[in-house]
């Protein structure tokens, strides 16, 4: 009785449960681990743990804090946004605080949000949301005056962030200057920087050829490439970024309805991820978590999750913040893309380019909704410096379309065996394995003749980012190889003449045989830069290829170009220039591009000056709902583009017309509703021919 008075004279709920010294040692010790590895990656943008374990132990602080209120203090990693800024550079502060996003890990979790904002409003309607991509980059403030870009900064701890804006000025993406008229003297644009999935897959095969260290995943690519002293070398890396909201704004108008709001800044020339819709109540929020979660492995950058926001900004004012996170917004956040599991076997994979590279072989393991059984070790410089053995424990990645990967070694048996080397000799062709010097990459030296070769450089032609041939995959390559229907690239366009013998094979009948077909046929309608990168030339990847059709324009002039000529090209060196002429020039390879060029005119040109459907569909904005056979979103935003299309995220009356594949979403309905035209996937592929 007399604790209890004691309790209530001190201003303590004599009712509330106590917490124990344990439980008071285990808030502390998750305090020192969250700073600890906020640090390491807010900071050193070198994390140790993944995402999903850093918020499974920010979870458990959260649940502590919330049985134990009176043990809250203010430098709690849950009442703070990210990490102090590096002391060099130069402190900047937040006109309005940069706040973080409270999490939903499951369907009721949504629920929950719902019931909080429509409480908090006093309503009992169904809500409007804007729901986004949670892009995997890193956050910074855009401040412009009157249409002149004056300061970038990164988030830092939410009130102060460090200044980059020499840095963010050398992405192409982003206008010093911003379009049109009517912005406001003073506007804050919050958006996030990162680095294509392409380009990063790009960038570490590079750097790994170079004996660097790669980065460890597209965010750190991102967020170490932005925070360069030396903005030249920021400058060097494929960054660019989405504007996703406002931050502080003063001397002007702007709407109250969040999707006006990203419209707007679509019109002064700001990017804005297309990836985006409105919607309402909690079955619009989770069907749209759904269709992106179906998507995610087709997007060009890396998401882990989808953000619900309250439409209204005036709503949102009602609803406020929280010390770290709003209270009109939540992150609902994807499966994660890592996983611990035991290497079986460690075996030598022989690539497109004789490049011979260390496999990881696994148990079966879930990773981001899909099972993995094989992660590579890139090279074997890699493989010692990582040292993994058959028996370890490794954590594997997987993101997008990056090839599974061993990130470290998490666990040892206390008998191990030798790591693998490299051998002397190709494991499948026995022709000498030779390693240039300077080089980390060891290859085959059989060439076309080692049908590992063979099969990989026919697996990259198809392949999403080269000539997206939908259903080819590594079977199906296998079982054309082994039945003598194709032996090069270019006899994948005679299946259409060998049809009896196509539908014999093991599961393919008909309607398979007429789908590979259908794609062989949208392949050709793809532009020269896409042919090139499919062609598998070394040293030549998407950026590359780009490179070099935007230069020459046509395919004759690249293959007259001197060597002198080629390394005109932005990014083009001389060791570069040698592997392009001599692969164009190669007797070997002169009578597959020659059987290749007579299929299609439109690989010999590049896709911004082909003749006869140069800018066919310039000024007109067009919208891609569902999900399209013949070839994935970003594919068809990419053609439209070259063809002088707007490619945007919601449906207007100034939409010139929707393009719906299968299980198409809100857009849909809306275009219907507007009268916008709706075109089928057949409509389409003829309309972009």
């Amino acid at each position: 009785m007399e604790r209890q008075e004691s309790l209530a004279a001190a201003g303590q709920n004599p009712d509330r449960l106590q917490p124990t010294s344990a439980q008071r040692r285990q808030i502390e010790m998750l305090r020192n681990q969250l700073r600890h590895h906020g640090y390491r990656y807010h900071v050193l943008d070198d994390p140790e743990i993944s995402d999903g374990a850093y918020d499974q132990l920010f979870q458990e602080l959260v649940g502590l804090e919330a049985r134990f209120p009176e043990l809250v203090t203010p430098d709690s990693p849950t009442q703070r946004v990210g990490a102090a800024p590096l002391a060099a550079f130069a402190p900047v502060a937040h006109g309005m605080p940069m706040l973080s996003l409270d999490n939903a890990f499951s369907s009721e979790d949504v629920v929950e949000f719902d019931r909080r904002v429509r409480e908090g409003l006093g309503r009992t309607d169904v809500m409007v949301y804007m729901a986004e991509p949670k892009v995997d980059g890193l956050a910074i403030g855009l401040v412009y005056r009157s249409g002149v870009l004056i300061r970038a900064a990164t988030r830092g701890d939410g009130h102060t962030g460090e200044e980059v804006t020499s840095q963010v000025q050398s992405l192409a993406a982003l206008p010093q200057v911003l379009s049109g008229s009517g912005w406001p003297e003073l506007l804050e644009v919050r958006a996030e920087v990162y680095m294509p999935l392409a380009a990063f897959a790009e960038y570490n095969e590079r750097a790994r050829e170079r004996g660097e260290r790669a980065f460890a995943n597209p965010r750190n690519a991102a967020a170490g490439s932005l925070r360069q002293l030396d903005a030249q070398v920021t400058a060097k890396r494929p960054l660019t970024l989405f504007c996703h909201g406002l931050g502080q704004v003063t001397g002007g108008v702007v709407p109250d309805a969040h999707h006006e709001v990203l419209e707007q800044l679509v019109a002064w020339g700001l990017p804005v991820c297309p990836e985006r819709m409105v919607v309402t109540g909690v079955e619009g929020c989770l069907a749209f978590y759904r269709t992106l979660l179906a998507q995610r492995d087709r997007l060009d950058y890396e998401i882990d999750g989808v953000v619900y926001k309250v439409d209204s900004r005036a709503d949102r004012d009602l609803l406020g913040a929280l010390s770290r996170t709003p209270r009109w917004a939540v992150a609902h956040k994807f499966p994660g893309r890592e996983a611990v599991t035991r290497v079986r076997a460690v075996e030598i994979q022989v690539g497109r380019t004789g490049a011979l590279t260390p496999v990881a072989r696994l148990e079966p393991v879930a990773v981001g909704g899909v099972t993995i059984t094989n992660a590579t070790l890139h090279n074997f410089q890699e493989l010692q410096r990582k040292d993994v053995r058959v028996g370890d424990q490794v954590r594997v990645r997987r993101a997008g379309d990056v090839i599974p990967e061993v990130v470290e070694v998490v666990a040892t048996q206390t008998s191990r065996p030798e790591v693998l080397t490299c051998p002397e000799q190709c494991p499948v062709c026995t022709a000498p394995v030779l390693q240039e010097s300077g080089e980390v990459i060891a290859r085959c030296s059989g060439g076309l003749s080692c049908p590992a070769q063979r099969r990989e450089a026919i697996r990259h032609f198809a392949s999403r980012r080269a000539l997206d041939i939908e259903g080819l995959g590594e079977k199906l390559v296998d079982s054309l190889l082994q039945a003598g229907l194709i032996v090069t690239v270019a006899d994948l366009y005679t299946l259409a003449a060998k049809r009896q013998e196509l539908t014999a094979l093991e599961r393919m009948g008909d309607k398979s045989a007429d789908n590979l077909l259908q794609a062989l046929a949208v392949s050709r309608t793809h532009g020269l830069e896409r042919f090139l990168f499919a062609l598998g030339i070394r040293e030549v990847g998407e950026a590359t290829a780009r490179n070099l059709a935007a230069h020459f324009k046509t395919l004759a002039a690249l293959e007259a170009a001197s060597l002198e000529e080629l390394e005109g090209v932005p990014d083009v060196g001389p060791k570069v220039a040698a592997q392009i002429r001599g692969f164009l020039h190669a007797a070997g390879n002169r009578d597959v591009l020659a059987r290749l060029k007579r299929e299609s005119d439109a690989w010999q040109l590049w896709s911004e000056n082909r003749a006869g459907s140069a800018r066919t569909l310039e000024g007109q904005t067009v919208v891609l709902t569902g999900t399209l056979q013949s070839m994935g979103r970003p594919q068809a935003k990419a053609r439209l583009e070259a063809l002088g299309a707007k490619v945007s995220g919601s449906v207007s009356r100034r939409t010139d017309f929707v393009v719906a594949g299968s299980d198409p979403g809100a857009k849909l309905t809306r275009a219907r509703e507007l009268g916008v035209a709706v075109l089928d996937e057949a409509a389409f592929l003829e309309k972009i021919k």
